[in-house]
């Protein structure tokens, strides 16, 4: 793979692109119809709610209600106005069908598209950017249909320069059934922050034996310690220490060492660098050093249910719960808020609690809430047990009470989501006697 240079160091014609300034002074918006002003929005009026149900000491919310009106609220909570620290939201895909649940019951609808659906996200989006700590992140998770259009929208809500990451999930198995496309094993997640400046726990995964011995090829004599061999130099030419010669040589054109002639003498001392038969020098990199594989933007391993063993809400479209472990671990610490404002069956909400994080859920699906609420009281349970007639385990009584207290919260409904709840929360308060 190739490495490039700055534009300053670039020696041919200029004249076929925009100067470097002019490229980041470059701002660019998506235009259609219905597109609101900012501060419309934000003058919207809040929702009414009615509190339904209130644990001891609760630390969590869950709303049932339209975001819309729930997520105004929310801002005038001095405690939530610019304190959350991580917000995760599957929002419609724009797919234009209907969902339900493995039950047969309606989940959802997600019949928005085109302006109508980008108006739909751009204003929830403008609210949670208010909601987002300064040191903050958000996750966006889509597919094809409008990922790339919101990736303008988030452009200019939270900055192009807040940009982290595009990153492509591999969402199920392979398809065998097309035949003039590629199959689609893929969805996306949108990946931006407040500022320059905000919570980062850098995600490795563990070396396997195979992988280790793969990428780290060679045994030093005398130490038995495993290592790989790295160039000494990078990219750009230096006229500081680093681009001086060191030991006669110079490095490579174009490039400089990586470390001053003084730092490299002191490595070598040590015996981390390796001269090959011609005099070529590398740099040792020891596996007993190494913390891990850094996670990358390719996500392989955070599939959808797809087999009878997996463990589900039966909620259409729910998420691997271990995809929200790496996302909350990654952006957020113990104790923080993490908000979802398209909580569908609480993926989100139960892998907060259990990594310590308080959390915030709202949706306006019945189904929705009924299926966070039967979660909280009795997990998830085999696919399996979800094809024909349900013979459903019930937790034991310790296994249940363990669950209801570390997601311990208060239920708020708005107007006019109020006339299901009642029925809801009942068959609730059944499940967790």
């Amino acid at each position: 793979m190739s490495t490039g240079v700055p534009s300053t160091k670039w020696n041919g014609n200029g004249s076929l692109c925009q100067t470097k300034s002019q490229n980041t002074s470059l701002e660019v918006s998506l235009h259609y119809e219905g597109k609101r002003d900012e501060k419309e929005i934000l003058a919207t009026r809040p929702a009414e709610i009615r509190s339904i149900w209130t644990g001891e000491d609760p630390q969590n919310i869950l709303y049932y209600g339209d975001n819309f009106y729930i997520l105004p609220l929310l801002l005038q909570d001095q405690s939530l106005h610019g304190k959350v620290r991580l917000i995760y939201i599957d929002p419609p895909f724009a797919t234009g069908s209907v969902y339900q649940s493995r039950s047969q019951k309606d989940a959802y609808q997600d019949l928005l598209a085109g302006a109508h659906y980008i108006e739909f996200l751009r204003e929830r989006l403008i609210f949670l950017r208010e909601l987002l700590a300064d040191d903050g992140s958000i996750y966006v998770h889509l597919d094809e249909h409008m990922a790339f259009h919101i990736k303008v929208i988030m452009d200019e809500i939270f900055g192009r320069a807040n940009f982290r990451n595009w990153i492509t999930r591999k969402k199920c198995n392979p398809k065998n059934y097309t035949r003039r496309t590629y199959g689609n094993i893929s969805d996306y997640i949108l990946f931006y922050t407040k500022s320059n400046n905000y919570v980062w726990n850098r995600p490795l995964q563990a070396w396997t034996e195979e992988a280790a011995r793969k990428e780290y090829q060679y045994v030093e004599e005398g130490t038995g310690r495993r290592y790989k061999k790295v160039p000494l130099h990078a990219p750009g030419v230096r006229n500081g220490e680093t681009g001086k010669p060191w030991r006669g040589m110079l490095p490579p054109p174009g490039k400089h060492w990586q470390f001053t002639p003084q730092t490299l003498d002191e490595m070598d001392a040590r015996g981390e660098i390796y001269w090959s038969p011609n005099g070529n020098p590398r740099r040792k990199i020891y596996l007993d050093e190494s913390e891990g594989v850094p996670v990358q933007d390719i996500w392989l391993d955070f599939k959808d249910a797809h087999n009878q063993n997996i463990k589900i809400t039966g909620y259409p479209t729910e998420k691997n719960p271990d995809l929200l472990t790496l996302i909350i671990r990654a952006s957020s610490n113990e104790g923080d808020i993490v908000l979802d404002c398209f909580s569908g069956s609480g993926t989100t909400l139960e892998v907060a609690s259990q990594l310590g994080r308080q959390w915030i859920g709202i949706d306006n699906s019945p189904e929705a809430i009924r299926t966070t609420l039967y979660r909280f009281a009795h997990g998830t349970e085999p696919m399996g047990d979800f094809v024909g007639t349900r013979n459903l385990k019930r937790r034991t009584k310790q296994q249940t009470l363990h669950l209801f207290r570390i997601t311990n919260f208060a239920l708020y409904a708005a107007e006019p989501y109020m006339g299901e709840i009642d029925q809801i929360v009942t068959e609730w308060e059944q499940w967790i006697k």
